[in-house]
């Protein structure tokens, strides 16, 4: 056997995961160059020259990303800003019209580990066409369901999942192997600004479409069509990049993908990764229960005060709040977004730990403001919009910086892999179960209590301020995420410039003693 196979191993004690060995070149009290502990930038040229890709090329596929993103999150809401009018054609109550929202989450949420291991391995571009595709279609058969077929809405918004699946799993990856350091930055931030931006223009296509169409059908079959242009341009435009190689050094060998349970298990003793998907989780959490129910309880709060009379059966809804609530989605989204990101990037200069401290104070943030708008909607509508718009503004301050986060302490072979399990993780405890809870909460509570638009309103008020406690956890988690971030970075970085040699996907290692201290050799070193 060749003493490649085991002079790696037979040099490093226990703590071999944790760590690299000592004398490592570029790590402090080495024998190396210590200067080259801090990964190399591209420029432009750089970059050009390892992706195959233009700048102006790179910067077109990251729009044609942000289009799709936009998209996707555009047809999500739009139920959303047409809720009142599903509830009154399907006759259903605030604990079905959560459940709405809850299986489109789940089917997503389920799905997305599935492209997160294809997404690591196989051609990205043609797994985004496929699902897009699907995503319209289904999506538009949805807008054709008759009101005794409830059961087959929830089907298709099921259904829905697999497209934003095979989107949101692989998309930000491709962004992560185009672009470094504060260019990644920046574009993620386009990226992500999709997210809020689409989310609000979800509330008022399916608001404006419904009152120019006198049917709210027609807010379902808007989204389809730009989705079929979202493939076209997808298909045309963008290119799949090679995987990492803006990160490694010219020397540096290729990664390889290890087995799918190699990578979970690499993720699970990443504490900054994990730390981080918790502190998302409850983003997750505060953003789908508000996506969904906020402009039905300002609707009720505006029958209360006196200013808009009752949706009664028959009648078409009021959609004025879900316009509102729109337009200051979108501009809370870019202002949050945009906020974050600047304050996280003047803030690295003088402090690693920034990415997560920005995080932690937008979501600690943002709970007092929030449980502050629920507090005084019974008093001043206008009151409550203030506080809605600046408590929103600090929860999305979080969206692109998770995100960069997961792709600089997390190897580009198990990107993908990553994004699905932090998707998996916060919505399976996020948004996933957060607006049918709140909608069951409320339910419950008006079961207590003489029927009354006043008790409709109290009982999603209270349920809603749930969301002000689970803001505050995720600002722990992320205040959390500080201690190790440092770290769990500069460990990424030595794997991906090949100084800190990765297990085998099968970890056939075993302890053998070597001067006193035990050290994990391979098996086959020790049987031949």
């Amino acid at each position: 056997m060749s003493g490649s196979d085991s002079a790696p191993f037979l040099s490093q004690a226990d703590d071999t995961d944790d760590g690299p060995a000592p004398g490592t070149p570029g790590l402090p009290g080495s024998m190396g160059n210590p200067k080259s502990e801090d990964p190399e930038v591209l420029d432009q040229e750089g970059l050009q020259r390892i992706t195959g890709l233009s700048s102006g090329r790179s910067a077109l596929i990251v729009a044609v990303l942000c289009y799709i993103n936009l998209l996707n999150y555009m047809d999500r809401f739009t139920v959303a800003g047409v809720l009142p009018d599903i509830e009154q054609f399907f006759d259903i109550g605030d604990g079905s019209s959560g459940l709405i929202q809850t299986v489109f989450i789940s089917s997503y949420m389920v799905l997305a580990p599935v492209f997160g291991y294809l997404g690591d391995r196989y051609n990205r571009k043609y797994l985004m066409c496929g699902g897009i595709a699907f995503w319209s279609l289904v999506t538009l058969g949805s807008s054709f369901i008759p009101r005794e077929r409830f059961w087959l809405l929830l089907l298709t918004r099921g259904l829905v999942g697999v497209g934003e699946a095979s989107y949101s799993t692989i998309a930000p990856t491709l962004i992560a192997d185009l672009f470094v350091a504060d260019q990644r930055s920046r574009m993620l931030s386009v990226f992500y600004f999709a997210i809020p931006v689409g989310s609000g223009l979800g509330y008022i296509a399916g608001s404006k479409v419904k009152d120019v169409a006198g049917d709210w059908h027609w807010a379902l079959r808007v989204t389809p069509g730009l989705g079929v242009l979202a493939v076209v341009l997808l298909f045309l435009v963008v290119r799949e990049p090679p995987r990492g190689a803006v990160e490694r050094h010219s020397d540096s060998p290729p990664l390889n993908p290890t087995s799918w349970w190699a990578d979970l298990r690499a993720l699970a003793r990443n504490p900054s990764f994990i730390l981080s998907s918790l502190g998302f989780t409850a983003v997750a959490f505060v953003t789908g229960s508000l996506a969904l129910w906020a402009p039905a309880f300002l609707l009720r709060s505006r029958v209360v005060l006196g200013e808009t009379p009752p949706c009664l059966p028959g009648d078409s809804c009021s959609s004025s709040d879900s316009l509102i609530f729109g337009l200051i989605t979108c501009l809370t989204g870019v202002l949050g977004v945009g906020l974050g990101v600047e304050i996280s990037r003047r803030l690295r200069r003088t402090n690693p730990r920034a990415d997560p401290l920005v995080c932690a104070a937008g979501l600690l943030g943002s709970a007092p403001f929030l449980f502050l708008a629920l507090a005084c909607a019974r008093g001043s509508i206008v009151a409550t919009y203030i506080f809605i718009f600046i408590g929103e503004t600090l929860l999305s301050m979080n969206w692109a910086i998770v995100a960069d986060i997961l792709l600089y302490v997390v190897i580009p072979t198990r990107r993908s892999t990553a994004e699905a399990f932090q998707i998996v993780l916060s919505h399976l405890l996020g948004d996933a179960g957060s607006p049918y809870l709140i909608g069951s909460i409320s339910d419950r509570l008006r079961r207590d209590w003489p029927p009354s638009f006043l008790s409709e309103f109290r009982a999603l008020q209270f349920s809603l301020m749930l969301c002000a406690f689970v803001g505050a956890l995720g600002g722990a988690a992320f205040l959390g995420t500080a201690i190790f971030i440092e770290s769990d970075r500069r460990q990424a970085q030595l794997h991906v410039r090949g100084l800190l040699p990765e297990t085998g996907p099968t970890d056939d290692r075993i302890v053998v003693p070597q001067r006193g201290r035990s050290t994990r050799v391979p098996v086959s070193s020790v049987l031949i």
